[in-house]
């Protein structure tokens, strides 16, 4: 779905362990790693796209993961002028948000990227808090650093996230 401003409406998912570390997707086939996330489709609601983007991207089913949060608004990214697809019909110019935290309650085993006839990734990690910030593709940096910080309050010990 994209709206009439060119946003394409997306979900995206903050998947934590129980150490706080967070999953970090690699896209196949390329050097580029980032959060999984995904469009939703018409009549879907972003917490049943996020559900399906879950499983189709890592595997993980409802079951698997409890919700700790959602983000208070859409958040909004432009596309660099290279990767917009200046042929489709509407034209999507870059992508708006809902993002979701949440909590992995199994086994690391049961992360996988074999859900759907064309994968998007093709390894995964544990990571730090903040590292995604300064590995993410630099469209994104501001998307990313906004979305931490608003979830910053309820995964922080203290005063310092998980190094």
């Amino acid at each position: 779905m994209i709206d009439s401003e060119g946003y394409r409406a997306n979900v995206g998912i903050i998947l934590r362990n129980q150490e706080g570390r967070l999953l970090w997707a690699r896209r196949i086939g390329q050097d580029a790693w980032q959060f999984p996330q995904g469009g939703i489709a018409e009549n879907e609601s972003p917490e049943q796209a996020m559900f399906r983007e879950l499983y189709e991207e890592v595997g993980l089913e409802a079951e698997h993961v409890s919700i700790q949060a959602c983000s208070r608004d859409w958040v909004r990214y432009r596309l660099p002028k290279r990767l917009i697809r200046h042929h489709s019909q509407p034209l999507c110019i870059g992508q708006k948000q809902i993002w979701f935290l949440l909590n992995m309650e199994c086994d690391d085993s049961l992360v996988r990227f074999d859900c759907c006839n064309k994968p998007e990734f093709d390894h995964w990690r544990w990571i730090s808090y903040w590292r995604p910030v300064r590995e993410v593709v630099a469209f994104k940096r501001r998307v990313y650093t906004k979305v931490l910080r608003e979830f910053a309050p309820l995964v922080i010990d203290g005063e310092k996230a998980v190094k």
